[in-house]
Formats: C-alpha cells, structure tokens, sequence
C-alpha cells in the first residue's frame, strides 16, 4: 500500500481532510511533533531546537553549530524508521522531506484563499482577523523557508512540487478526502520493487547524515543499494583528508557497502567547509558599540575554531538572547544605552544558565566586584590577550558542558 504525504497552510482544514483519510483507509498518522520527539531521542538536542529546523528564523550560530541540518538529519532518520512500519499519512513539514524516487507516494498539498482562511481562524480559534493574518503570514514563511531548504522552491504551493493540490475554499472535506482516496489507489503511487527499494536506501542515507553529524560534518548523502555518495558542498583547503575522515565514519554504517565523495555545484563558492568542534565554544555573543574592535574581536575568535555572533549594543544584545541561544557572552561595560552591567543584570535574572564575560577598557576595581556579585563568569580589561581570552572562553564552555551532562 501507498504512503500518503500532506503538506498543509495553516487554517485549510487539513487536521478535518486527515482524519477524514485515516477513517476511510484506516492508515495510521506520522506527524511533525512524533518525529521531533523521536529525532531528539536519537540526537540528544532538546525538541525546540529540533523544531526549529521548520521554522523561517535560523540562529546566528547555525554556520558554527549547523544544528538545523543536524535537526534535519535527525528528522530524515525518524521519518525513514517510521516508513518501515508500512502505510501511513505523514502530515506537516516532514511531508516533504520523503525523496522523489520513494514513487509509492502520493504528495498532496492542501491550500485555501486568504478569506477562507482567515474564516476558519475565527470559527477554530476565535482569532481576529488581524490576529488571524499575522499567523498565516508567519506560518506562510515558514511554509516557503521550509520548500526552499528542501526542494530550493520559493513557493510552497508550486504545483510541481505535488501530485494534487487541493483548493480548499472550493471543496468541502468530503470531496478532499475522496479525491485523495481516488488517487491512492492508481497505479502511479503503487508500491514495486524498485520502489520499495528506494525507501530503504532512504533510510541508509539517513542512517549515515546522522552518522556524519555526530561527528560534527554537513554533507549531502544519497544512498542506491548500499553505495553511498556523499557531496561536498563548502570548499575545503585540506579535501584528501576531509574526504577520508567522512568515508571512514560513513563506511562504519550497518548496510553500506562502497562510499564515494564528490564535489557539489557550490564548492568552488566562497563559503569554507567547517566542521563543527563540540569540544570549542560556537555560540559566543560579542556586545560592544566600538565595531571595528568587535568585528575583528570575531574574526580572530574564528581562527581559534570559536563561533561568534556580534552585537552592536544592548538593545540588540538582549533582544538576540530573548530569540536565540546564546552560551557564552562577552560584555563592555560603557554603552550608551543599555549598558553593559545591566544587560548582566537582565541575563543573569532571565537566562542564568549562560556565563557571561565582562572585558572593558573602563572599568573600576567597584565594577569588577559588582559584576562579580551579579554572576559574571570573568571580568577582563581591555586590551585583552587573545590566549587569555580564549582560555577563559573555553573554561566557560567546559563549565556549560558540565552543567548540560
């Protein structure tokens, strides 16, 4: 039997055209929060930082950490081991994530005109139409975010994307799931040999991208009867080793057979292939308003393997900590505005889990105490020993880590 992929706008009755499919056919449902529970399981990563893989918003630390493509991975894997099991309805984001060659699929998008939806936020939730339209622009975004990461479509109603899209505002949620049930049973969407196979090797390519992002890398994987192809697409100065490394752990993966690397379209591109290092910081927030000591304050951070984001003042600072995830920060003192020993205060009542590092070129022996007392990891004066600062960094970093386990 088929498996059945629904992608959906928000306030389109799709839960309504679900269940209505479930009762008909009796399959059972995969959803996007049954994979995110079970992708962070495998992963170790909370479920909100496995969700927001689907979300439009990336962290600025994600060139660092490359935990959305990590969340993916994670997800691929989840959704592969779930198909095992046989027939089903996967709604959400993750619809989208099955590979073109699983043909015993059949791809349904379910859409509506803005009036239709913003009618179905009031009657379902009571919304105003202004609340209304601020969720279905959101959660639009985050629809074409999601496309584009997944197929590098803009537009997440594209026909080609689909093999039915279903017009909401033009059919009830009968007509829907007949016509879903119709298309189920053609023998386009039937399963075959090959077919069956290509979802295995669905589940060996996810098998091994999780491998590999264990090990901290980001390669694009496919997988045809155990032969693995893993394509690299960051330049990278060192490729012989880089590509040793990457076959030597993809190689370990129970079912592969042969492992081959190539070169993507965007190698030759100015990006720098980074491997994440779960041993350095990558998550460390520079706030200071002198920009050109900042800006080089990240690049030599860098060239130590340290991720950094940058914030020119505390405004910004503080608003970066309320949206991301921040582990480290490194603080001045004189600001104008919100200036360093408040933005302390704030983190350190709201967020007390991320140490903070005060390095200012101003301030006094009462400073460094109050800061002290306010819960600063370190106090530091400018101009600051790159060595020094790194230790501290890393000392921080370690003391997170502690925490975490």
């Amino acid at each position: 039997m088929s498996v059945i992929a629904i992608f959906s706008g928000i306030f389109c009755s799709a839960d309504a055209v679900v269940r209505d499919v479930m009762d008909s056919t009796g399959y059972r449902l995969i959803t996007d929060d049954q994979l995110i529970s079970r992708a962070a399981e495998t992963s170790g990563m909370p479920e909100n930082k496995v969700q927001r893989a689907f979300s439009a918003k990336t962290s600025v630390f994600n060139k660092f950490t490359h935990e959305k493509e990590c969340s993916i991975a994670c997800l691929r894997l989840a959704l592969a081991t779930e198909l095992e099991k046989g027939p089903a309805v996967v709604h959400g984001f993750s619809s989208l994530l099955i590979p073109q060659t699983v043909s015993h699929m059949l791809r349904v998008c379910i859409i509506a005109e803005t009036p239709y939806r913003i009618e179905q936020a009031e009657v379902v939730q009571g919304l105003t139409e202004k609340d209304a339209l601020k969720q279905i622009r959101a959660r639009d975004a985050d629809n074409a975010a999601w496309t584009e990461t997944v197929f590098s479509a803009k537009d997440p109603w594209d026909v080609s994307l689909y093999d039915m899209v279903l017009p909401m505002n033009r059919m009830n949620v009968a007509k829907a799931g007949s016509l879903i049930e119709e298309n189920l049973i053609k023998d386009a969407v039937r399963r075959t040999n090959a077919s069956i196979q290509a979802e295995k090797n669905f589940l060996l390519a996810a098998s091994v991208e999780m491998a590999l992002c264990r090990a901290g890398h980001n390669v694009s994987v496919t997988a045809e009867n155990g032969a693995v192809v893993l394509t690299i697409n960051k330049h990278v100065l060192m490729l012989a080793r880089l590509e040793e490394e990457l076959q030597s752990i993809a190689g370990t993966v129970s079912g592969v057979r042969s492992v081959k690397t190539v070169v993507g379209k965007d190698f030759h591109q100015p990006h720098i292939y980074r491997k994440h290092s779960f041993e350095m910081p990558s998550r460390v927030l520079l706030v200071d308003d002198e920009r050109e000591f900042v800006q080089t304050l990240s690049e030599r951070l860098e060239l130590r393997e340290m991720g950094s984001a940058v914030a020119y003042d505390g405004e910004s600072a503080l608003t970066l900590v309320a949206e991301d995830d921040p582990e480290v920060m490194i603080i001045d003192l004189k600001m104008p505005g919100i200036d360093g020993m408040e933005i302390l205060k704030q983190v350190k009542t709201t967020r007390p889990e991320i140490e903070v590092i005060v390095l200012t070129g101003h301030g006094s022996e009462a400073d460094r105490k109050r800061c002290m007392q306010l819960g600063a990891f370190a106090y530091m004066q400018k101009p600051v020993d790159i060595d020094e600062l790194s230790e501290t960094l890393k000392k921080a970093h370690e003391k997170i880590q502690l925490f975490k386990s």
